[in-house]
């Protein structure tokens, strides 16, 4: 996987575009840590390419509650503390 600056990507994007193809990814950095995958696309992929990126960040975002949840203890709790957790929240919810 190729890492393009993303001073690189503003001055030589012609290049970039042209080399995306056949890299088929690559990761836009700035001062040195990732902030953006480019990846080739089509008509035809598109709406595959979207579906599996956001799968891939639903399943990231359950691990991250996950993890704070281990991270605070609160993967410890018993069904009737939740159960307790869900009616008074929607109990607030109704006020």
């Amino acid at each position: 996987m190729k890492f393009v600056s993303v001073r690189d990507f503003r001055s030589s994007s012609a290049n970039i575009w042209k080399t995306l193809p056949e890299e088929q990814e690559m990761v836009i950095t700035n001062n040195g840590k990732p902030i953006a995958l480019l990846t080739p696309l089509s008509d035809k992929t598109l709406e595959d390419t979207l579906s599996a990126v956001r799968r891939a960040k639903a399943i990231n975002a359950v691990k991250s509650i996950q993890q704070q949840a281990i991270k605070n203890g609160l993967d410890k709790i018993t069904l009737e503390e939740i159960n307790e957790e869900i009616k008074l929240s929607r109990k607030a919810r109704k006020r």
